[in-house]
């Protein structure tokens, strides 16, 4: 079911692991054209092509692009108990580990009289996009929303994608949800068409714009974020799911095999990955996908993604190597399963989350770990973090100085600007003591 790469013997250099990862084949360019033609569509005609590019692409035109106050409460009342039970733990556990990324406000003083602050101050206001593809994903509303009013973002937007089983309306669960967590700006919008409308906003069905896009989606979602970049911050370009395993002849291969079919289930294009120095721990690994695979409720579009390219057992001489060919890889998601996890933990540096130890699945963080689930994808772990409250904070130096801490340093300004031939930045000092 999935290929083979044996990279043992391998020399385990950063380049020549990068150079042998297995990627999905994506022209990124194409994506970036096709989200760009649809987001100028939106700035140009406004919620007329957004009801086109509903019909066209999602599960149809939406009654009304914002979604009614009132049928966000009658998502919250008709949500399942065991549902809502379950969402509103999530929140609870997403909040209180969300609370330790916002940094308390810190003061240097340089000298007498002269200070630094500094402070975190949140963005005004945000745009929060939650996929409704494939799968329908009521905690992607909890982490997008949780991590902004922790870092005490005052207005936030969400969109979501109308849904053809329920007449073109946002899925009834991620009302639901947004309603829990006391959002009231909701629209049905997807794709890259909305991503442009929360960027530049649409006047004619009163969408503001945001200072901030977060949350996953497909490949043009994540190319529509690169394309708004500038007008817009973003969190990462956090596309198609990936999951990598580090194992090694001690871990269970029914828990590895379970591990990367549950992440194989999200997409075609899903990428599955182990990683481990046992050629027959990674046979035993394979005969447990096929039996588990062929079970699962979505066993066509699992066998897809991991027959695909982006899928792979990969051998690899020792742990070592295993660490880095994954700090190489970046994934998204990391299962460390292993006789002793916390060594090879601290080989790692690259991955969106990390998932320590035989009870640590990926599924765990999707949803009650009180992690963030919304991470970087395609590598971007290598240089961009998941989503926090950080994602929403900006941080600020604020600059006192009275006369005398001025005039300490007055001297050393001028020669330095006198040195940049910008004299009247020396001057801007000096006037204050003529």
């Amino acid at each position: 079911m999935m290929q083979t790469i044996d990279l043992r013997g391998v020399q385990p250099t950063r380049a020549a692991f990068e150079r042998l990862v297995p990627r999905p084949v994506v022209d990124i360019q194409v994506a970036v054209r096709v989200a760009t033609e649809l987001i100028e569509d939106v700035r140009a005609r406004g919620a007329a092509a957004l009801a086109e590019q509903a019909a066209k692409f999602d599960g149809g035109a939406p009654a009304s692009v914002r979604v009614p106050a009132s049928e966000i409460a009658a998502a919250v009342a008709a949500l399942p108990a065991d549902v809502r039970a379950a969402l509103e733990e999530a929140i609870v556990r997403v909040r209180e580990a969300t609370a330790a990324q916002v940094p308390p406000p810190a003061e240097t003083r340089i000298g007498p009289g002269a200070t630094i602050v500094q402070r975190w101050q949140p963005v005004e206001r945000a745009g929060l996009y939650v996929p409704g593809g494939k799968a329908v994903y009521p905690s992607s509303v909890v982490m997008n929303a949780v991590p902004a009013q922790v870092a005490g973002v005052a207005s936030v937007a969400l969109a979501s994608p109308p849904q053809r089983a329920f007449g073109g309306a946002v899925h009834p669960v991620i009302l639901g949800a947004a309603g829990l967590l006391g959002i009231e700006e909701v629209y049905a919008m997807g794709g890259a068409g909305a991503i442009g409308a929360l960027a530049w906003g649409v006047e004619d069905i009163g969408l503001d714009p945001v200072q901030v896009i977060t949350g996953p989606g497909n490949i043009y979602v994540a190319a529509a974020k690169r394309v708004v970049r500038g007008q817009a911050g973003i969190d990462s370009e956090a596309g198609t799911t990936e999951i990598l395993v580090i194992a090694d002849d001690t871990a269970d291969a029914r828990f590895v095999a379970a591990d990367l079919i549950s992440q194989a289930e999200h997409d075609e294009a899903a990428a599955s990955l182990l990683v481990t120095d046992s050629p027959a721990f990674a046979e035993r690994v394979a005969a447990e996908l096929e039996t588990l695979a062929g079970a699962t409720k979505h066993a066509e579009r699992v066998h897809t993604a991991l027959a695909g390219q982006q899928s792979a057992l990969v051998l690899v001489d020792d742990l070592a190597a295993a660490a880095a060919f994954s700090n190489a890889y970046g994934p998204e998601h990391l299962e460390l399963q292993t006789a002793d996890p916390d060594a090879l933990l601290a080989l790692i540096q690259n991955a969106g989350a990390i998932f320590v130890g035989p009870s640590a699945p990926v599924s765990l963080g999707d949803y009650l770990a009180g992690s963030n689930h919304v991470l970087p994808t395609g590598g971007q772990a290598r240089f961009s973090p998941g989503l926090g409250a950080y994602s929403f904070l900006r941080p600020q130096q604020v600059i006192r100085y009275d006369r005398d801490a001025l005039r300490e340093v007055a001297d050393r300004i001028v020669a330095l600007s006198s040195a940049e031939d910008l004299p009247a930045h020396g001057e801007a000092v000096t006037i204050r003591f003529d």
